[in-house]
């Protein structure tokens, strides 16, 4: 059984949204939508998860054009980023295969340049070189005239999380490149009225998200916090449940708890 974790171009339509994740059906555990990074973040999984994946896509290209786009998070295309996941049973080399075959399919069938990341490079690495010294590895050498471009990755779990902060977006960004190391991936946004600490935490064992707010916390004031999708369930038994709440984290918002809730798990 594998993750996907799809990010769209699209966070202010939300009937669009609906109907773009609506397509994945029983593999579908989470929608999180954010109008002012005008993305979206769809959490599949499943045994037939590379399906609900390609119907998404599919989906995707009938309904968005980045054309125009505008938001604070960076991107290079209406499908975004499609990252595969291990969950139990399952490996990274189980994710490698389903993000190739995924990628072929995509620059096969709807011409849409695409860029691996996963062992090879990290993702920040390909937003930063893409068609710049970095050629697309599969599909033509520019960009989607309407869906721009695509990163297909195989990676491990990771939490994707946002830390409303009390200060200006400078300081934020001094926040930011202060705390970013090899667990932990960051960036600062001006989103709407609030400045915000928005992470990647790539090794949640070695750094959950107590241990990162804290450590924004040590640098500026913290108003609020916003879990980004799902968290494995044995992340909660890092934390004190008594911040749960104020972490936005609670067995709900598990992948374990979705599967079992969808029936895919036991």
């Amino acid at each position: 059984m594998l993750e996907c974790v799809v990010n769209i171009a699209e966070g202010r339509d939300a009937v669009v949204v609906g109907r773009i994740a609506g397509v994945a059906a029983e593999a579908l555990l989470d929608v999180h939508r954010d109008a002012d990074h005008n993305r979206s973040v769809l959490t599949l999984a499943g045994a037939r998860v590379e399906e609900a994946a390609w119907r998404v896509a599919l989906a995707v290209a009938s309904l968005l054009d980045v054309r125009g786009h505008t938001g604070v998070h960076p991107w290079l295309g209406a499908l975004d980023v499609v990252p595969f996941c291990p969950l139990e049973g399952s490996t990274l080399a189980d994710a490698i295969h389903a993000r190739d075959a995924f990628g072929d399919k995509l620059a096969r069938e709807l011409d849409v340049p695409v860029f691996f990341y996963g062992p090879e490079r990290t993702l920040p690495e390909v937003r930063r070189r893409a068609f710049r010294d970095l050629v697309p590895d599969r599909g033509p050498r520019r960009p989607h005239p309407r869906l721009g471009a695509s990163c297909v990755g195989a990676r491990e779990i990771l939490i994707a999380y946002n830390v409303v902060v009390d200060t200006d977006l400078e300081q934020a960004r001094r926040v930011a490149a202060a705390l970013r190391g090899p667990a932990l991936r960051t960036l600062a946004f001006q989103a709407g009225s609030r400045v915000q600490v928005s992470a990647n935490l790539v090794d949640p064992a070695a750094l959950d998200p107590a241990g990162f707010v804290d450590r924004v916390a040590a640098l500026v004031a913290v108003r609020s916090c916003e879990l980004v999708g799902l968290v494995p369930a044995w992340v909660l038994t890092r934390i004190p449940e008594e911040r749960w709440s104020s972490l936005d984290l609670s067995p709900e918002r598990t992948i374990e708890y979705r599967l079992s809730q969808r029936g895919l798990l036991t």
